[in-house]
């Protein structure tokens, strides 16, 4: 739960910190700019705040790492074309930089209030708040990844988020990255993010990647 915390609270000064021109740059989400990334982060902060308020009285019957599940074929996702409308909406940047500010520091409160062993459900599953928030940590990590793609300026996730979401893929994928990868690079090349150059590949063997989270 701590670190959830701490790699949204990261995620969030980064996005304070971006510029009016950061907003027009590609993101690392294939054709997403950093606005529609940006403004995906109102959602998912959305979601933190109705999920932490949905209690369930089920026992779990998931954790943080079966949240998510692995497919080897992106799928479509019709909220997609949603959220790049959405971002348009919003017309200056400054609107958007405030919103999801504003939805994101009261998931970061709700998220230091919440009691761990809390039964909360969302999307047909149980879990405690304590192993949703734990799931969390992939989604801000990666995406803060994503923000950072092409703004090299901009500082990215921790180092201790990174190598928590190289455990939570490897866990999720059922497989282990070799030990020469950074965590980094586990992250972008075993989700598709980037071709792996042909030294990775010929390291990464009959893995099977990329790996597509949802």
């Amino acid at each position: 739960m701590d670190l959830f915390s701490r790699s949204l609270g990261d995620l969030l000064d980064t996005v304070e910190r971006l510029t009016d021109e950061d907003f027009g740059q590609p993101s690392g989400c294939a054709g997403w700019l950093v606005r529609d990334l940006v403004c995906h982060f109102v959602i998912d902060a959305q979601d933190v705040l109705i999920t932490l308020v949905t209690p369930s009285p089920d026992e779990p019957t998931h954790d943080a790492v079966t949240y998510w599940q692995v497919a080897h074929e992106p799928a479509d996702d019709p909220l997609s074309t949603l959220i790049v409308r959405l971002a348009q909406a919003y017309g200056e940047p400054w609107m958007l930089k405030f919103h999801v500010d504003d939805v994101g520091r009261a998931a970061h409160r709700a998220a230091t209030l919440a009691a761990p062993d809390t039964h909360v459900s969302t999307q047909d599953m149980v879990l405690t708040a304590a192993d949703y928030l734990g799931a969390y940590v992939w989604e801000w990590t990666l995406h803060h990844l994503d923000l950072v793609a092409h703004l090299p300026q901009h500082a990215g996730p921790s180092d201790e988020a990174v190598a928590r979401c190289r455990e939570m893929l490897e866990q999720i994928a059922g497989t282990t990255f070799p030990a020469g990868f950074s965590d980094t690079d586990v992250l972008l090349v075993g989700t598709g993010r980037r071709a792996p150059t042909e030294v990775e590949r010929a390291g990464l063997g009959e893995l099977g990647i990329p790996f597509v989270l949802g």
